[in-house]
């Protein structure tokens, strides 16, 4: 009886010991730059920057206002690979995450395209948040699922204090 306890606890510690390392592991971690730095997410290197705020057209407006960035992605792996606006997050200061908004507000725009190797593209997208000048801007771009890739790209492009 107790050799069957002292097995069922050793069997608990050693699950959470394991579950403890892979978590770690597999945990993705924020890589922070400035706009117009460069981040490598995947196999895509990124530049992004804050463009302008728009309250869209005749046929789109935002609940709130539309917050545009500039983006240019290079692949530079070996195979193809998925660009699309479904991996650019904005975060503001209350952590919120909200997605990019498809706008068809000009040539740039970013919908979904593939990328080549070495292909470079230059794009645009925008998000509809309620916009705070003074408020921190981060945008957030996850890899793609294929990208075998955990890491996060962040991107601050208003009232950044990178350290």
């Amino acid at each position: 009886m107790v050799a069957t306890v002292v097995i069922v606890i050793g069997a608990i510690i050693a699950s959470m010991i394991i579950a403890g390392y892979m978590y770690d592991a597999y945990k993705p971690e924020d890589i922070e730059v400035a706009a117009g730095e460069p981040v490598m997410v995947g196999p895509v290197e990124y530049t992004v920057s804050f463009e302008s705020t728009h309250m869209g057209d005749k046929e789109e407006q935002p609940e709130h206002v539309y917050v545009m960035i500039a983006l240019t992605a290079e692949n530079k792996g070996e195979d193809r690979t998925l660009l699309s606006g479904g991996q650019f997050y904005i975060k503001g200061e209350d952590g919120k995450r909200h997605q990019a908004v498809y706008g068809n507000f000009s040539q740039r725009d970013l919908l979904v395209e593939w990328l080549e190797p070495g292909d470079i593209v230059e794009r645009s997208t925008q998000f509809d948040v309620p916009f705070e000048e003074d408020t921190r801007y981060d945008i957030l771009i996850r890899p793609q699922k294929e990208q075998d890739f955990k890491d996060i790209g962040a991107i601050c492009i208003a009232n950044c204090h990178i350290e």
